[in-house]
């Protein structure tokens, strides 16, 4: 065979396995793009099975009846319901534990999970309101049927808002959007006049209380732990005095918050009683944390990074409390509409309150969990991450400030939003890091004298430099405050809006 006649065929060849290697690189995107659109649809897969599923379930346990459809209907609300409060509610619980590292985000979700479910199904109560928080008067709805389908607009827009709030990255109040739903709809069905506009006054002043008051809280903890722990010489001997004592308070401020709001439902309690229960609690929980505290602390270097984990296992137990007493609470909102039009449809009549059957906690229950874990991590690492940076000392202030600022607002009767006063927190974390980082003295003073330590002229930035440092994310404080606003009265449009369309074709 000739040179000419070898070059043509390696020509060919070349040819031919540059196109296979077109085709299988072809094939290569192909399966790359359905990998990543399996994984983009994996989770509204599920959502959409579990609604299924909690809608055949709803038909297997109320069985052959009239307005059956109705009931599944509102059984698959009450579930997509519930996957919304999983998704953006559940994520002020855990993101400061996971923001500080003190749990992972797998951690977490199984922690809020077990812990939201449990609150749910043992303390979750068996009666609810049917007209969220009282704001409209049964008496006033004319007939049943308004009634059911005014909770079901109400549940619908609700649902419909948080989904948009968590698309767009805003913790907002699951509470207030339920109240809002309710709001709207009830002014659609029966009026103006329906509306206890005390009541509504109410809970637009927490709004403004209970992220002020949780932000406060939490400015006052971090500022005491500065002080007293992270700028002294020996922070070793610092944190054995007072780390237990940091401890006590947070086990005697959750002993209360898991009586007052946990197990409300379970058992009916005075306030003298839940006071000896805090004082008790306090007493024993620094009894046994100070030998604790003791021994963590043997062999550790003398810096904040080593006292850190000394608030890992506490933020653990908050994150789970706060799951439960979340679980216990809140899961009135994804089921509390859906057993009103329950017993609505089955009596023929409305009930100022009603019973909330098993199989209707439990899919409330299993949403909530389900929601966690299939949207959840956005909402977790904003909050968590992104609003200020987290440790395990700002994380601990944050989880500590939200149990008492509950119990606060609770003696005084006020109807807050935990969400509200969790986020609220982390921003008063962060405003006072932005604060106490040019202001203080002690800050000044302390690394003053310790710049040849720090190792260099840049050990400490410019005092200009520290001016311009912003600690928080302007952007996300303004998207979240801007959700908080328009939370009741979006809801309210929105409920009012599906109502109305509803009573045209029905």
């Amino acid at each position: 065979m000739t040179h000419k006649g070898q070059d043509a065929e390696g020509a060919q060849a070349a040819l031919r396995k540059t196109s296979l290697d077109k085709d299988l690189q072809k094939i290569a995107r192909v399966e790359d793009a359905t990998r990543f659109l399996t994984r983009k649809l994996f989770a509204p897969g599920l959502a959409i099975l579990f609604l299924a599923v909690a809608g055949i379930f709803a038909s297997i346990q109320i069985g052959v009846q009239s307005n059956a459809a109705l009931i599944v209907i509102a059984a698959v609300l009450g579930g997509y319901m519930a996957l919304n409060i999983g998704a953006n509610d559940v994520a002020n619980n855990v993101a400061p534990a996971v923001g500080s590292r003190a749990l992972t985000l797998t951690g977490a979700l199984i922690i809020a999970a077990i812990f939201e479910s449990c609150g749910a199904l043992i303390a979750g109560g068996d009666v609810v309101n049917t007209i969220a928080k009282g704001i409209i008067d049964p008496a006033l709805v004319p007939d049943a049927k308004t009634f059911v389908w005014a909770m079901m607009a109400a549940l619908l827009s609700s649902a419909l808002w948080v989904n948009l709030a968590t698309y767009v990255g805003a913790p907002v109040s699951t509470t207030h959007s339920v109240v809002g739903g309710v709001t709207g709809a009830g002014i659609a069905a029966v009026g103006v006049a329906a509306v206890n506009w005390t009541t509504m006054s109410k809970i637009a002043a927490s709004w403004v209380i209970s992220p002020l008051l949780g932000g406060l809280i939490a400015a006052l903890f971090l500022a005491f732990i500065k002080h007293n722990i992270i700028y002294r010489d020996d922070k070793i001997a610092a944190a054995r005095r007072w780390v237990p004592v940091l401890l006590a308070v947070m086990a005697s401020t959750f002993s209360c918050y898991l009586v007052m709001k946990g197990l409300k439902k379970v058992w009916k309690f005075d306030y003298t009683s839940v006071a000896l229960i805090g004082v008790l609690v306090y007493v024993v929980a620094w009894g046994a944390l100070k030998p604790w505290v003791f021994k963590q602390s043997e062999g550790l270097e003398n810096r904040n990074q080593s006292l850190r984990q000394l608030f890992h296992l506490p933020l653990i137990c908050s994150a789970a409390l706060l799951s439960f007493a979340h679980g216990a609470n809140d899961v009135a909102n994804a089921v509390g509409p859906l057993a009103a039009i329950l017993d609505t449809v089955q009596s023929g009549e409305i009930s100022a309150r009603v019973g909330i059957p098993l199989w209707v906690m439990l899919t409330g229950a299993a949403g909530i969990s389900l929601g966690l874990f299939l949207y959840g991590p956005k909402l977790i690492r904003m909050v968590g991450e992104q609003i200020t940076k987290m440790n395990p000392m700002r994380a601990f202030c944050v989880a500590l400030s939200a149990a008492i600022t509950v119990i606060f607002a609770s003696t005084l009767g006020l109807p807050v939003s935990s969400t509200h006063i969790a986020v609220g927190a982390v921003f008063g974390v962060g405003f006072f890091r932005e604060y106490y980082t040019t202001h203080s003295k002690r800050r000044r003073n302390y690394v003053n004298a310790r710049r040849n330590d720090l190792n260099s002229e840049n050990g400490e930035p410019d005092p200009r430099e520290l001016r311009r440092r912003k600690l928080v994310r302007r952007s996300h404080f303004t998207v979240i405050i801007a959700a908080w606003l328009i939370t009741v009265p979006a809801a309210a449009a929105l409920a009012g809006a599906i109502f109305i369309i509803i009573s045209s074709f029905v």
